[in-house]
């Protein structure tokens, strides 16, 4: 089983330690969520995991803020998933005269979002929901070796985020995903750990825990 051992971390913001020191063991080919109120320090352990594996791993990352071009449309923003795939002019000439080939790949990745319609959009005219589906289509479209995803579902309505969340299990058995749906954590992840004030306050494997475990650690 390929891991990550974290052992005594701290993670530092200027002066301010908002992680650890905490020791962490993750299995990277089953699917962890973190839970956690805002500010517990979710986001920082995630990009410390992000930046420890993506020298050496291809990682899909989706972060809080998406990491969406505006300007651009849905096609070209998530064809941007594969652009490590492709030379620097293949992948010139295809974000302004896209192949066929390419077109079908990423519009079937955004019909099974329903967003086949926004395909040519650009997504600054999008809503938070559509713009949240964009980056999932482009981390399905990516197909890399592990996802890393802070809140991806965060703008999306029950039966949207698990939509999202089906796509994203399929995709990634292996995968590390803050959350803030308790009901969608249970659901879906193998082991859901939880973070406060910077420390680690739950670990467990999902079938131990309920929703009013969870609602406990809160």
């Amino acid at each position: 089983m390929p891991a990550l051992a974290l052992e005594n971390l701290s993670v530092h913001y200027g002066k301010q330690q908002v992680i650890g020191p905490v020791t962490l063991h993750l299995n990277t080919d089953q699917l962890t969520v973190f839970i956690g109120k805002s500010g517990g320090g979710k986001s920082s352990l995630l990009n410390h995991i992000y930046d420890r594996l993506s020298s050496n791993r291809s990682i899909a990352l989706i972060p809080q803020d998406l990491g969406l071009v505006d300007t651009l449309s849905a096609y070209q923003n998530v064809y941007m998933g594969q652009l490590y795939r492709h030379s620097t002019l293949y992948n010139l000439t295809n974000l302004i005269r896209p192949r066929q080939t390419d077109i079908a790949a990423v519009h079937e990745q955004l019909k099974q979002l329903d967003l086949a319609d926004k395909c040519w959009q650009p997504v600054g005219e999008l809503s938070g929901g559509q713009q949240q589906r964009i980056a999932i289509a482009r981390a399905l479209y990516q197909q890399a070796d592990l996802l890393i995803a802070d809140e991806p579902c965060s703008a999306l309505d029950g039966p949207r985020a698990n939509q999202a969340m089906q796509l994203l299990r399929q995709q990634y058995p292996g995968a590390i995903i803050a959350l803030h749906d308790l009901d969608v954590a249970l659901k879906y992840a193998d082991r859901i750990i939880g973070i406060a004030d910077g420390q680690i306050a739950l670990d467990q494997p999902t079938a131990r825990l309920t929703h009013q475990s969870l609602l406990d650690f809160y």
